[in-house]
């Protein structure tokens, strides 16, 4: 517990999700179509994790921008949770609302053929990164307008997150098998997380409407990690965090 608000946020399917602990009052979870409504809902000097790229880079390497090669290696079977995200002319090489899945389908094509433009080795994008890249463009628009919030937003990853909290030691059982919940893995990250601070109570509760059960613990570890980092305690990947083109840090919180 610290005496400065933190939130940890991710991606669900109405939005964004947040995991919200302010001094005083009990730990709190709500969902919104947009993350700079649950930002602003919280003190000014709040420390926020977010499940989502911060950082966008002109050229990428092998294993991505560099922070997902650096947590991977930790993470043994769940290294696959942790995406590849490509050059920033990748992820806005098409910005729409799809009308049709064969547009979907051509936009994705398009960013595939500018990643591999971009990057050395030439890859292309998967189909889950895709699916990130309008929250992505959505919070790299929000810190690009306010550079007020650089310095207390900042990237993290779930399974990182459970690795740090378990003491470096990766989750043994997945939290989706064949893209549906796997009950022994929602088990291991409750138990957890109930065991690093949360209330089990909290935990057993249905998520918000509009969010899945793995965002809702997602988002609990995220502000884990938040605490962490308003403690001075959080670690870096890489350490420093280095920077893209537009001035944002480039890394992974845990």
């Amino acid at each position: 517990m610290t005496a400065r608000a933190v939130a940890g946020i991710d991606g669900c399917r109405a939005g964004w999700i947040a995991v919200i602990r302010v001094p005083g009052t009990a730990t709190e979870a709500r969902v919104s179509p947009r993350i700079a409504e649950l930002i602003d809902l919280l003190p000014p000097d709040a420390a926020i994790a977010v499940d989502m790229p911060i950082g966008l880079p002109e050229r990428t390497g092998q294993g991505g921008r560099g922070p997902e090669a650096l947590v991977r290696r930790f993470l043994g079977a769940r290294q696959s949770s942790v995406f590849s995200i490509p050059s920033r002319a990748a992820v806005y090489a098409a910005e729409e609302d799809f009308t049709s899945v064969e547009r979907w389908h051509e936009a994705h094509r398009l960013a595939s053929s500018v990643a591999r433009a971009t990057s050395d080795p030439p890859r292309g994008v998967s189909i889950q990164a895709f699916g990130l890249f309008p929250r992505i463009r959505e919070l790299d628009g929000l810190l690009r307008a306010r550079p007020d919030l650089l310095g207390r937003v900042f990237e993290s990853h779930p399974e990182a997150a459970f690795w740090r909290l378990a003491g470096g030691q990766a989750m043994s059982t997945p939290k989706k098998v064949k893209g549906q919940v796997n009950p022994a893995g929602m088990a291991e990250r409750r138990a957890l997380l109930a065991a690093c601070g949360h209330d089990g109570a909290f935990l057993g509760r249905p998520p918000p409407r509009g969010a899945a059960a793995d965002d809702f613990l997602d988002a609990a570890a995220m502000m884990l990690v938040a605490e962490r980092f308003s403690r001075g305690e959080a670690i870096s990947f890489p350490d420093p965090p280095g920077r893209d083109a537009q001035g944002l840090p480039v890394a992974i919180w845990t």
